[in-house]
């Protein structure tokens, strides 16, 4: 494989090279190196295990150790703390959903706000409020008041992503998505992120799920015990029988 991640002809908001992190002395990732572009969602797919979810972590600042480097939005993170990663609008969406079960829909989104923000052109970046979210997670919209301990996972985790996106993020980290709920939501949550995109706001999926990986996403990466074996656009992953047997099939 290259070390380089392939070109997109959109502007680049993330690109990390040589990414390579840690959990305490076990190496999980090696030389990771991808990049989003605006209004783009890109996947990073592989089995369970090969390292996807740490990718993610590990570009957000939540491991201990990591080496590489990693831009965003023309700003070197790669030594920020995961609260710095935050304020400049990278969102993350962990696949374990984290909300405040004690807190409402409502508090919970209140928790995410953020302050609006605007493109290096100039032109403004998408807003979220709560009327917005509640129109792209229509069950949101009729539960405002309810207890986050009170929902289904599948809720849970709609209401992860409003939560993220109230920070007005440029880009969104989401891992696992599909994970642990019905396929009807799988749907909502497909139709979510075409959405999200039409909206100019770049995503990079960590997702198991190839099928829901090909209705969203522009490009894709595969993982393989914390290695990128490949890298192209979703159409040509489609397209590679021996790829997606080699690294994808259960």
């Amino acid at each position: 494989m290259s070390d380089h991640p392939p070109i997109t002809t959109r502007p680049t908001l993330l690109e990390v090279n040589h990414l390579c992190g840690w959990y305490g002395a076990a190496q999980i990732l090696f030389d990771v190196s991808l990049s989003v572009g605006q209004g783009e969602v890109v996947a990073l797919l592989g089995r369970n295990g090969a390292g996807k979810s740490t990718t993610l972590k590990t570009i957000m600042g939540l491991m201990e150790k990591r080496q590489g480097q990693i831009g965003f939005m023309g700003k070197d993170i790669s030594k920020a703390n995961s609260h710095e990663v935050a304020r400049l609008g990278l969102g993350y969406v962990p696949e374990d959903r984290r909300i405040f079960t004690d807190l409402t829909v409502m508090e919970n989104l209140e928790v995410g706000r953020q302050a609006t923000r605007i493109w290096p052109d100039g032109k403004p970046a998408p807003i979220w409020t709560e009327n917005k979210l509640f129109t792209l997670f229509p069950n949101l919209g009729e539960m405002p008041h309810r207890l986050g301990g009170k929902m289904s996972g599948g809720e849970q985790q709609m209401l992860t992503v409003a939560r993220t996106l109230m920070g007005n993020p440029y880009l969104v980290l989401l891992d696992e998505p599909s994970e642990g709920v019905s396929p009807l939501l799988v749907e909502q949550m497909a139709k979510m992120m075409i959405e999200l995109k039409a909206e100019g706001v770049s995503i990079l999926l960590s997702e198991q799920n190839l099928h829901f990986a090909e209705l969203v996403s522009d490009r894709a990466y595969v993982l393989e015990k914390g290695q990128i074996q490949y890298a192209g656009t979703m159409a040509e992953l489609s397209a590679n029988d021996e790829i997606r047997g080699a690294y994808l099939s259960v």
